[in-house]
Parts: C-alpha cells; structure tokens; sequence
C-alpha cells in the first residue's frame, strides 16, 4: 500500500472566504437568509414571529417555513406588502414571489447533562493520596477531583 502525497497546500482563509468561491457564497448567501429573517420577523405580528422561518433564496423566491398552514395562508395574503418591505433590503431588490412550505418545527433541545456525583469514601481516598504525593500538579489534580464529593454539614470531606 502506498499513500500519496498531496501537492496542493492549504488555502488562505481570505481565498475560501472570497466572493469567487464556494465558502464565500455559501456565507454570503447565509448572511442574506439572516438578515431577511429578521426584518421579516420585525413586520410580522407578535404572534406569529416565532413561527416563521426563511428557509432559503433561490430563482428570486424566497422560502418561507412554518409548522401550520394557517400562518402560511396569512402570509399568502401578505405577500406583496412583504415583497415590498423585502426590496428596501440590499440583496433583496429581485426577490419575486415565496415558495411557502409547511414543515414541523422542532424547537431545539439541549443534550441532557449526566453529572457523575464522587462518594464520600473515594474523595477520602484521593485527599489521602494527594497528602502523600510529592509532585505538585498530581497533588492539585487530586485535591481538585476530591472537591466534586458532595458537601456534608457545610463541610468538605
């Protein structure tokens, strides 16, 4: 088995980040998405703003996503006042019409944290291990893991 080195080096982040290139697109094209979002969901009403999301900028139609139909049916009828309020933007001037999808919305859920809790006996342990070690950052890393056991009467064993 051979490997083969690769001639090409790795690219400056300003060259990926250009107007040219693929990277940069995709950011400018992000940027855009970002920015209409907001400014459509600063002329939404209260009650709808967190239920609209722009999905994406494609042929001069913008694609709006929502969990229920009923708002996208307002929006149908909002359209052109819209449309009118997405050419005040810069990048926005050719945007045409809405692609209007009803997708479900799942709100995003943290990871669920499992803390582990240290027993009393085993922070005994290490604080005993940690008075006979001689090295100085073995003794502190001891110490340290000894003081996640949980207090006591207001008192750290």
């Amino acid at each position: 088995m051979s490997i083969k080195v690769k001639r090409s080096r790795a690219q400056p982040i300003t060259q990926l980040l250009s107007k040219s290139s693929d990277v940069g697109q995709l950011m400018r094209l992000s940027r855009l998405i970002d920015h209409a979002q907001r400014h459509l969901r600063a002329h939404l009403p209260e009650e709808m703003r967190e239920h609209i999301f722009v999905g994406g900028f494609r042929d001069g139609r913008l694609t709006l996503i929502s969990g229920q139909a009923s708002w996208l049916t307002w929006l149908r009828y909002e359209q052109p006042r819209l449309i009118t309020l997405l050419h005040q933007l810069p990048g926005f001037e050719s945007v045409t019409g809405f692609t209007l999808k009803v997708r479900p919305v799942r709100p995003i859920e943290s990871p669920k944290r499992y803390t582990r809790t240290l027993s009393e006996g085993a922070a005994k342990t290490l604080t005993e291990c940690a008075k006979d070690t001689d090295d100085p950052a073995l003794k502190g890393a001891l110490e340290r893991l000894a003081s996640h056991a949980p207090l006591r009467n207001g008192h750290e064993q």
